[in-house]
């Protein structure tokens, strides 16, 4: 349902984009007939990929996925900055049809003329106005055009380039001294697929490992597509290296695989501990916190989804806890529970601006730590993109958040 209503939208987009930059700035014939085949070519180029991966699998699909997944994103920018000038046409709208010969309008002119003058007099009224149409027309589409292919660039640079490293201090009120210091790499949305491979997972690895951490939270959406497809991918997270360990709970993209156990025992072998509605007490000589993880919301789906008794059944209630939560609108339901601190992310910092507006909807946060009643909230902005490779006002980030105790 959702690839049919996303389809359907997309299509939409296109007609208006077919209007806006084919049929308003050209005449009909050879010129239009081409640029109409080059529409539909890139629209088939998308359709492609959002499908054919889902149909046949992601092996030999990257040819293909990349332009299709660069479209979509050059796609966004045309359709939204088409739509920022549509005021600017507006207001031109009595210029084009004004008639250059007597101040006034072209409709009202010619007929107000009509019985006085030969036809051959309104020839150039009206091919005046057509021309000025035509210059505006041509005028929207080259703005739109370079408009679009900047943002999209240096959106791409973002996107693919390394996550930058983000050093948080986080005050929990009760906190033990002796974990004064104590630091936790929070990655979430990795997002291994047709894009975004090895070498993507081996720099994560390679930057949260410098930052040598003492426990690691990946906090979901690390894979999109199988077992079969990605291990050798996700292979390079064996190497994580914390003295407390790597953990991880299911983000939403966990769910959307067939088997989603299978990616669980592959992370556990490969050295992430899964925390699926349970948690797990940390330990720095006799002081300790309780970490504790929810499956996402998504699991509700497979009769997987978050149980926040079990979680955190036994939790010590003199100690801080912290939550790992794939999507931030659970924080209503940690901060029901006490719950000191959620690490989440989900969001992608909105990753395309300005989409983050309808994140902003439906999540209590897109990125960086807030509070919510007595629990504080931190939303990584994810390592990853999900969709069109393209990052605008959200760069990709790994966090190290460093505790301190009191308040």
């Amino acid at each position: 349902m959702f690839i049919v209503v996303l389809c359907t939208i997309l299509g939409l987009m296109h007609l208006y984009l077919w209007k806006r930059l084919v049929k308003d700035t050209t005449s009909p014939g050879r010129t239009r007939r081409l640029l109409t085949a080059a529409l539909v070519l890139l629209a088939g180029l998308l359709v492609e990929a959002l499908l054919v991966p889902r149909a046949v699998g992601l092996a030999h699909t990257g040819w293909f996925v990349w332009p299709g997944y660069f479209w979509f994103g050059l796609l966004a920018y045309l359709f939204l900055t088409l739509l920022a000038l549509e005021p600017v046409r507006l207001a031109l709208r009595t210029w084009v049809k004004r008639d250059p010969r007597r101040g006034e309008t072209v409709g009202r002119a010619a007929a107000e003329t009509e019985s006085a003058q030969p036809v051959t007099d309104q020839v150039p009224t009206d091919q005046a106005g057509m021309n000025r149409r035509m210059f505006l027309a041509r005028s929207s589409a080259v703005a739109a055009g370079v408009a679009s292919v900047g943002l999209v660039g240096v959106g791409a640079s973002n996107a693919l380039g390394p996550p930058d490293l983000l050093r948080v201090p986080v005050r929990l009120g009760r906190l033990d001294p002796a974990f004064d210091g104590f630091r936790i790499a929070v990655v979430s949305d990795i997002h291994l697929g047709p894009m975004a491979g090895r070498r993507h997972s081996e720099r994560i690895v390679r930057m949260i490992n410098e930052s040598e951490p003492d426990l690691i939270a990946v906090v979901g959406d690390i894979v999109d597509g199988t077992v079969d497809e990605l291990g050798a991918a996700a292979e390079p997270l064996q190497d994580l290296v914390a003295r407390e360990g790597a953990f991880f709970v299911t983000g939403n993209h966990e769910y959307f695989v067939e088997d989603t156990t299978e990616w669980l025992r592959e992370l556990e072998r490969l050295g992430l501990q899964p925390l699926r509605n349970e948690h797990t007490v940390i330990r720095r000589g006799g002081a300790t916190f309780d970490l504790a993880g929810v499956n996402d919301i998504a699991g509700e789906t497979k009769s997987d989804g978050p149980d926040f008794d079990r979680a955190l059944a036994g939790v010590d209630p003199s100690g801080p806890t912290i939550l790992l939560a794939h999507q931030p609108v659970l924080v209503d339901e940690a901060a029901a529970r006490g719950v000191d601190l959620q690490l989440s992310g989900h969001t992608h910092g909105g990753q395309m601006w300005p989409f983050h507006y309808a994140v902003q909807a439906v999540q209590p946060s897109l990125a960086g730590l807030s509070s919510f009643e007595d629990t504080q909230l931190y939303v990584s902005r994810g390592a990853g993109f999900w969709g069109p490779p393209v990052r605008i006002g959200a760069p990709p980030d790994i966090s190290v958040l460093t505790l301190t105790g009191g308040r």
